[in-house]
């Protein structure tokens, strides 16, 4: 595939349940959260040393956005490296709250739904070029994005009709248009905000809000390699032709609701097709589009888990009970319904819901069944460890990692965004880096060796 910077924006739940009467607001357990990630010294809403972001969003939300990645692989170790970031606060954070005389647990969800039905996001960030009509991409992609829950969403029980029933996506319930440029009021399948961090002349940003949180790593995956594969295909001229759907709304609201995946999804040209019949056409324009390539061997084994997944997901979904993570759910749910002789209504199956989601590795469900070999893992749990504290190194999350460590360990005041640093007080500078392919900054480079040199007189 072409070179592209991707990331990812996980919104995270977090519940405090305390061991008592005494109830904080979750904004002060929010605070503690923070505390554990960011100096004191440093703003509550900041950038880390591994060159990610981490903030307080709309409703309270702790929300992780990973640093620019170049590939794919490394945006799977770095999405996992923000869990194990959020993680790795709770001892601390439930520590500060046995210093003020309460006690209780704090639990973290990388899900999308509360117990009230509001939902928070996940969204995907692709770069894109410019030159190339946005609505018409918009309208190749829209097809793919409604049928793509079928392999990358998270899975959720919710009730119709005062009945409970498993449904395929968390999101899909949410989504209220085909295109908007808001994030809340009007979530759509394609967020049009043009807000690109780079160079605005050349390139645009794909923000997508449409997708659920990933625990499986396979599922990540896959939703952000196949996303970028169509989107390459399309930037280069491979379109996919009379797929438009004839309502894509209420075509993704029905996709989610059958876990068989036999609905079939009315086409504008009135045709009806299945969401593995379409995800197929996409697949196979994918292929004659990898055949023009030299050798991608990223986007070809992207290619060969997209085919596989449909495969067995149109023979048996239940055959990808290690890797997709509504089927995960549906398997053990079913186990555990037919152990206990219950329905899909029982409070506990509501707990399990939720308890997949749980980031902390001792009580996570998701993390249970990946402890007894039950979950396909993708990358080693040391690129994930190390990316906790490293940024990728082939991209400009590099340069901003290694100017946070630096002036940190100065003990320097600075100020980061995507695009640009800033060493506050004397030697204030703006530096602008708004080129995300690059893992070097030439003026970056000569003011830390500036700062470096500095003599200090107290």
């Amino acid at each position: 595939m072409k070179p592209r910077i991707f990331g990812l924006e996980n919104e995270y739940g977090l519940i405090f349940s305390p061991n008592g009467r005494i109830y904080l607001p979750i904004e002060k357990i929010l605070g503690y959260i923070f505390e554990g990630l960011i100096p004191n010294s440093w703003p509550s809403n900041a950038f880390l040393v591994n060159g990610a972001r981490f903030y307080q969003d709309t409703g309270c939300h702790p929300e992780y956005s990973t640093p620019e990645c170049d590939n794919i692989e490394d945006l799977v170790v770095h999405d996992k490296a923000g869990e194990r970031l959020l993680e790795a606060c709770l001892p601390a954070a439930e520590e500060r709250l046995r210093e003020e005389g309460l006690s209780g647990e704090i639990y973290i969800f990388k899900n999308n739904t509360d117990s009230l039905g509001n939902t928070y996001g996940c969204h995907e960030n692709f770069l894109m070029r410019r030159d190339v009509d946005f609505w018409k991409v918009t309208e190749q992609l829209i097809p793919f994005f409604v049928t793509r829950q079928i392999f990358a969403g998270a899975g959720k029980v919710l009730k119709v009709s005062g009945k409970a029933q498993l449904f395929i996506s968390q999101r899909a319930q949410h989504i209220h248009e085909k295109t908007s440029s808001s994030t809340t009021s009007s979530r759509s399948i394609i967020n049009t905000r043009d807000e690109p961090h780079a160079d605005a002349e050349k390139y645009r940003r794909l923000h997508i809000i449409v997708g659920d949180s990933n625990m499986s790593e396979i599922a990540t995956y896959l939703k952000v390699g196949t996303a970028a594969l169509v989107l390459s295909m399309v930037e280069d001229g491979y379109t996919v032709s009379h797929m438009e759907l004839d309502d894509p709304v209420k075509a993704i609201r029905e996709i989610a609701r059958d876990t068989t995946l036999k609905r079939k999804i009315k086409l504008e040209d009135g045709r009806e097709l299945t969401a593995i019949e379409i995800q197929r056409v996409y697949l196979e324009r994918a292929k004659e589009y990898l055949w023009s390539l030299d050798e991608e061997p990223i986007a070809a084994d992207v290619v060969r888990r997209w085919e596989d997944v449909l495969d067995r997901l149109e023979d048996d979904p239940i055959q990808l009970c290690h890797e997709l993570d509504w089927v995960v759910k549906k398997r053990v749910m079913l186990e555990y319904m037919d152990k206990k002789g219950c329905g899909w209504d029982d409070p506990r199956i509501t707990m399990m819901d939720l308890q997949y989601h749980d980031v902390k590795r001792t009580r996570g469900l998701y993390y249970l069944l990946e402890r007894q070999e039950l979950m396909e893992r993708l990358v080693p749990e040391e690129s994930v460890q190390r990316a906790m504290t490293t940024p990728p190194q082939t991209t400009r999350a590099k340069v901003r990692g290694d100017f946070i460590r630096f002036a940190r360990a100065k003990n320097r005041s600075y100020t980061v965004d995507w695009t640009y640093l800033k060493l506050n007080g004397y030697w204030e500078e703006t530096i602008l880096c708004m080129d995300p392919f690059s893992s070097s900054n030439r003026r970056v480079e000569e003011l830390l060796s500036q700062v470096s040199g500095q003599r200090v007189f107290r």
